[in-house]
């Protein structure tokens, strides 16, 4: 891995239909310089030392640091942006601090994007796993409108998605 900037790290099993599908997709990448894959039939102990546990999984690491996991097959669009830093480039231009909760699933990509990004602009949130929490969950429904992760409690404001530009105004971030 790079020790300058962004790398990305994608774990996957070939003969998996959903392996195959994550590498095509990130191979559709034009600037591939700083992204790595490895098959976990071939190398068999990377997943374990980050507490990876399914495949594909897309590592991001930021100066040889491990960041966090982008786990399943995503679009293209989607690795594009992750590459190209668009997802995660935001500053504070408050220190007001901010009650943020996300409601998610461990098994939701955006939940873990939105997470990620989160960290990333060191917000501090409390994560709430609505496929554990029937109560949270049903709450949320009442609250929102609507069943899908992720969705953000901002001071009682909620994001449904990642809507990064919502999130950014009601989070004050540049």
């Amino acid at each position: 891995m790079s020790n300058s900037g962004k790398s990305f790290l994608l774990l996957y099993k070939s003969g998996s239909e959903q392996g195959s599908c994550a590498l095509n997709n990130i191979g559709e990448l034009a600037d591939k310089s700083n992204i790595y894959a490895a098959d976990i039939n071939a190398v068999s102990d990377i997943h374990s030392k980050f507490g990876i546990n399914s495949v594909p999984a897309l590592l991001l690491f930021n100066k040889g640091q491990y960041q966090t996991v982008v786990k399943g097959c995503q679009e293209v669009s989607f690795y594009r942006g992750l590459v190209e830093n668009s997802l995660f480039d935001a500053k504070p231009v408050s220190n007001g601090a901010k009650k943020v909760t996300v409601y998610s699933t461990p098994t939701c990509p955006w939940c873990t994007t939105l997470k990620g990004w989160l960290e990333h602009n060191n917000i501090q949130y409390t994560d709430i796993d609505v496929s554990r929490d029937q109560q949270a969950a049903y709450d949320l429904v009442r609250r929102s409108g609507q069943q899908g992760v992720p969705q953000t409690d901002i001071n009682g404001q909620i994001v449904v998605g990642f809507d990064q530009n919502r999130l950014k105004q009601l989070l004050e971030l540049a």
